[in-house]
This record gives structure tokens, sequence and C-alpha cells, in this order.
């Protein structure tokens, strides 16, 4: 990226002032060699979303930003409904609510070792992933309904996990206005076998050590030892969360003319958050948030269900599930006042500070767990929110690495049996049903996850917790 039309108002801030009809800011967050290796897509997009209606306080990109479509994916915007605020299918993104769920089992890694292949087939074996993967679960439309009202307390009252696993769930496991109603027929038969199922792309269950503690305060309210082993849920709401995005910004590009509503892309297609459009998305990202919830919910069970045969004296405690690709309502402190405002959140995961009162009151000290994913040979990393990105990014910190390079550019880079054999010879174990997508998802075709990471501990978007290396990844 281009650094001249930027200001550098920190070692880790980035900004460039409205112009050419931006209506507020954009800021980027990284240190300069991450910010130079955008994209220059990355800050044109991030401008074309500081000029929509209604945004508030600055268009954001978080230290792992990339191109995608419309938004950034690290991209982070807020709107005031009172004041035309719009809604935007891309700035939520197609995985609605993909997101990644954390399991202490209390374990040390000689006990992982001890049974590691044994554990990595019997988790590739009940774990569905890949493409268009089905699992065990059909639902009939009354059941269909049930769940994307319910989300993963649905899945819970099924038989699918454990009560007590909703406090450590974004909104208790249940997102509250979901509208199945306004879910088409053609994105539920998508989903009606996909239940349960990792999916293919970035997504994984990965078992994963505790390599080192940064944080000793925080690691100790999380429940998080170094040596011990954890296991890593990375899924999203699947083929219904991806026909919901596909529709409804198809609607959303008529509504704008309607409304008069002058895009800078196409992409950046939205609806007034009052308008009928606008209402009729909301309802339906949100039962595709309730679908991903129960998704993981359930991936949670199966899990469970292979550890108790294969490790019986494991104890899978859920640490927290947090999802991004999403728009929440939430209220913000805006130029001295308290403000509601539509968050859309597309590649950013929330990072609630201390004291917030949507937190359990296990992290009312340390600030919400913000769960960051590697790529199979790359460490993964928790952090906690902290009470300074409020107002430094509406509460918001990176997802992961971000991608360095396309998929076809991978897949033109890396043979899959390749990569699984690398990995191998450190200690890794790779379980999936396609080498082309291990060869997408190659650990060299993304960012570097320390820097990312670093950066948003640097910035003060979320402080650094814990680094997790992998040690059997099984791979969509």
């Amino acid at each position: 990226m281009n650094l001249d039309r930027l200001e550098q108002t920190d070692t880790y801030a980035w900004r460039l002032n409205p112009e050419n009809g931006m209506r507020v800011p954009a800021i980027l967050y990284g240190d300069e060699a991450l910010i130079r290796a955008m994209d220059d897509k990355v800050l044109e997009q991030t401008a074309n979303v500081a000029k929509l209606p209604g945004i508030v306080q600055a268009s954001y990109a978080m230290p792992d930003a990339h191109w995608g479509y419309g938004f950034p994916i690290g991209g982070v915007a807020a709107f005031d409904a009172g004041a035309g605020g719009v809604v935007s299918a891309g700035g939520v993104g197609f995985d609605v609510s993909c997101g990644v769920r954390t399991l202490l089992t209390g374990l040390k890694r000689p006990a992982i070792e001890a049974a590691k292949p044994q554990l990595a087939d019997a988790l590739y074996a009940d774990i569905p992933a890949g493409l268009g993967s089905h699992g065990n679960i059909r639902l009939d439309a009354k059941n269909l309904n049930a769940m994307l009202k319910g989300g993963a307390q649905w899945a819970i009252e099924q038989g699918w996990g454990e009560a007590r696993d909703l406090a450590r769930v974004e909104e208790h496991g249940r997102m509250q206005g979901a509208l199945p109603e306004n879910v088409s027929a053609r994105a539920k038969e998508r989903q009606r076998e996909e239940m349960g199922t990792l999916g293919s792309g970035n997504h994984y269950l990965e078992v994963q050590e505790v390599a080192e503690i940064f944080d000793a305060a925080a690691a100790q309210a999380f429940g998080v030892k170094e040596g011990e082993m954890v296991v890593s849920i990375h899924c999203g709401s699947r083929g219904l969360g991806h026909q919901i995005g596909t529709e409804y910004l198809r609607l959303m590009q008529d509504a704008a003319k309607q409304y008069g509503i002058a895009l800078p892309d196409r992409e950046l297609a939205c609806a007034p958050i009052g308008s009928e459009v606008g209402q009729d998305y909301l309802g339906a990202m949100r039962a595709a948030i309730n679908c991903a919830l129960a998704n993981r919910q359930i991936l949670t069970h199966l899990t469970r269900q292979v550890f108790a045969r294969v490790l019986p004296e494991a104890h899978l405690e859920l640490l927290y599930d947090v999802s991004h690709n999403t728009c929440k309502f939430e209220e913000y402190l805006v130029d001295g006042r308290r403000r509601r405002l539509y968050v859309h959140r597309k590649g950013a995961t929330r990072a609630f500070g201390p004291g917030h009162p949507e937190l359990p009151a296990a992290f009312a000290e340390t600030g919400q767990p913000v769960l960051i994913g590697g790529s199979m040979g790359t460490a993964s990393y928790i952090l906690a929110g902290t009470s300074r990105s409020e107002a430094l990014s509406f509460a918001s910190a990176c997802h992961g690495a971000g991608r360095s390079m396309s998929r076809h550019q991978a897949t033109r880079t890396w043979q899959g049996r390749q990569v699984i054999g690398q990995l191998a010879e450190r200690g890794i174990l790779i379980r999936s049903p396609s080498y082309r997508g291990v060869a997408e998802e190659a650990p060299g075709a993304y960012k570097d996850v320390h820097a990312v990471v670093q950066a948003s501990d640097r910035a003060g978007l979320a402080r650094l917790v814990a680094r997790l290396e992998p040690v059997v990844c099984i791979k969509g």
C-alpha cells in the first residue's frame, strides 16, 4: 500500500482524512510493515465505507485487513439509524457469524501424543468436513425454524451440549430478534443436512498446546495453563449464511436505488436500517447467527464424544465462543453521549473490555476472551478485550492472520500432499478430505499472525494472553 495519503497518528494507527465524499475518516491499524503489505484495495474499500450514510466516528480496518466484497475483510463500521444509517450485507459477509470456540481439556501434551493418531482419525471420522459436507442430523421444517430462533440454546435442548456452556457464548447462545420467516426456502434447504459440519475454506477443528502465557492474571481467569491442551473450532453458518448474503445483496442493490443512496461501489449495496429490506435482512442475519451458534454447539458435543472414547480422562470445558461477520446493536460513547449503533464487523472480532455488562462474571475484570485463529501450521492466540478498544474501534479487534495471497495463487505455489508432509515432520497431523483445500490454506498463504496480534495488542485493541501451537488439525 502506498502510504502517501495516510497520516500516521501513532506507531500502530494510520488515518486518511475525509476526501472525495467521505463522511468520516478511515483509520487503519497496524505497524508500518503490515500497512505497506496491504493491497491498495484495502484503503480504497475502507474509504468507500466512510462514504455511506449515517456512519459514525470512522471506518476502520484491523491489522489483518485484506480485500473483500464491498467492505474489506477486517473492516469495522457503525451506523446510527436515527441519522439515516444503513445496514449492508457486504459489511457482514457471506459466512455470517463465522467464529471460534475454544475448549479446555485439562490434559498435558504427553497424554495427547500417546493417542495422537487415534485421536486425529476419530475426530476426522466423526466431524464431517469439506465442501458441501453433510452430517447425520436431518432437520424438518419445524426443527429448522426452531434452530434458527434458538441457536445454541436449541442445540442443548436437543441434547447436544451442556447448559453451563451458554454462559460462555456470545448472546448466551441465542441472538434475539431472529426471524426465520425472512430466510428463503433455498437457504433453509442448503442447511437442512449441514448441521454439525465444519465446511471448507479456512474452517477447522484443531487440538492445540498452550505454548506461552503473556498475561498470567487473564490466563488464570480464562482457565488457560501453559503446557495444557485445548481444542478450537472455527466455522460458521455454512450454506444458509452464504445464501442469505447472496440474496439480500441483490435486494439491497434495488433498495439503494429506491432510497437514492449513491453507492461508491455496487458491492456496498445497502438499505436504510429502518426500511423493510433493512429490517428483513437483520432478522435473517440474526437467524444465521443462531445457525452458526447451534452448529458450533453440536460440533462441541461431537468432539466431547470423541474425547470420551479416545481420552476419557479429558473434561472439555468451554472457554468462550466469539463470532466475527456480524452486525449487532450496541451502545457506545460518541462525542460525549451514549448512542445505540449498528456495528458491522466483517472479519473482525468483538472485544469488550473489563466491566462490560454483557460479559460473564468470570471475565468482568479481565475483559472478553478474543480468539484468534491461525492456519494449520501457524500459532493461534487468545487475547482479551481492553477498555481502550471501545473508543478505538467500537470494541473490535482482528480475527486471524488475514490472507496474503489468493487461494488460486496458493494452489500454484503449494501442493496439499506436500504441505501435509511438511507439517507431519513438525509433529502436526492434518486430516482433510481435499488436498486442494489444504494447498489453498497453506500457512504461507497468510500474513504473520504474530505480527497481527502484536499490532492489535500495541494499538490497544486487545491484549495478548496466550499463544497456542497446533498438534492435530481437522481441515475443511
